[in-house]
């Protein structure tokens, strides 16, 4: 298996040279489109990836001037920087090189949920040996306030603050597992 999970990651790896981009910041794209606001800082995008912060600071520097990214000053703590994806950032997400992994992956039907649902532990594993963060999803995490009267509008029960539909389905630096029952 893992003979078989290095051939894969250096054939994805070799795919994201593509449209003037390199596989780190193919990376940083997909992490922006997939963050809420809580997690879209350099720190929270370094630690998901994996990266240094010296590392994570030029690919962003490269993204920035690529205009792919934006700057945004954080509401709370006018210091802090949240990052953003552009129009250009979306559109290069639109032809991610990784797509073509995703439409092999999806032939495989039924067999593709059990592979995903193994991977995924695996990375959950390996991310708690080395003491990296639990990264989820606002809904499957134990801050997270369903609104039953307004479905729409949830909140955050950790910060307090309200959350969209769509903020609710990216994943959070603030995630929290729930207890086993």
């Amino acid at each position: 298996m893992t003979s078989l999970v290095d051939r894969l990651g250096r054939a994805v790896h070799c795919l994201q040279f593509a449209d003037g981009l390199n596989p780190a910041q193919w990376a940083v794209l997909r992490y922006l489109g997939r963050a809420n606001r809580y997690s879209r800082t350099p720190t929270a995008i370094s630690d998901y990836l994996g990266t240094t912060r010296g590392t994570m600071s030029q690919t962003i520097k490269a993204l920035e001037a690529k205009g792919m990214i934006g700057r945004a000053t954080n509401g709370r703590d006018r210091r802090a920087v949240l990052l953003e994806l552009t129009g250009e950032g979306n559109a290069a997400l639109e032809n991610d090189p990784l797509h073509c992994v995703a439409s092999v992956a999806g032939a495989l039907g039924d067999e593709l949920d059990d592979a995903s649902r193994f991977l995924d532990r695996v990375v959950d594993c390996l991310q708690a040996k080395s003491g990296g963060l639990d990264y989820g999803v606002c809904t499957d995490c134990t801050h997270f306030c369903r609104n039953s009267f307004a479905p729409d509008v949830h909140r955050c029960g950790l910060t307090g603050d309200p959350l969209s539909v769509a903020d609710s389905t990216k994943i959070c630096v603030n995630y929290s597992e729930p207890a086993a029952p």
